[in-house]
């Protein structure tokens, strides 16, 4: 079983249902079966604060995740819990219009991102960043919705 649940403190008002299938293809792909976590739609000031107060770094960003499984696998009934995605919803619009693609690519590519982050991927150094990018790119273009235009 998955469960997530995305928390909109943005009240970012376009459909962001198309997320849900990315969301499962993105698990079923890396084989996680029962999982939970969340997503929560912020502004600049709270994805200001956290990059701030977690990462010592005081700027504005586009997609934070807060990985419970940074140490080990944190399983309870069966359940992994993941952790945490917040994505910026202001620079989301900003960078779907900087790269000329639709909020639906941007919104779904910061989503996948941050759940790859969960599940222990990352991009330190180069290796790491054509592994986890090709994956997210696998995984956006297998949706007509999500699909470079």
């Amino acid at each position: 079983m998955i469960d997530y649940k995305i928390t909109n403190e943005y009240g970012y008002s376009k459909d962001y249902g198309y997320l849900d299938d990315l969301i499962k293809r993105t698990l079923k792909h890396e084989k996680v079966k029962n999982a939970t976590f969340s997503i929560v739609f912020v502004d600049n000031e709270k994805i200001q604060y956290l990059n701030k107060n977690y990462r010592n770094i005081d700027r504005i960003t586009d997609v934070i995740s807060f990985a419970f499984e940074d140490n080990d696998k944190v399983v309870y009934n069966n359940m992994r819990f993941l952790g945490e995605i917040y994505i910026c919803i202001p620079r989301m619009i900003a960078q779907a219009k900087e790269y000329g693609h639709s909020e639906v690519r941007e919104l779904a590519f910061l989503t996948c991102h941050g759940l790859l982050h969960l599940l222990g991927y990352d991009h330190m150094n180069k290796e790491e960043e054509e592994i986890m990018f090709e994956l997210q790119e696998k995984m956006l273009n297998e949706d007509e919705r999500t699909k470079k235009e």
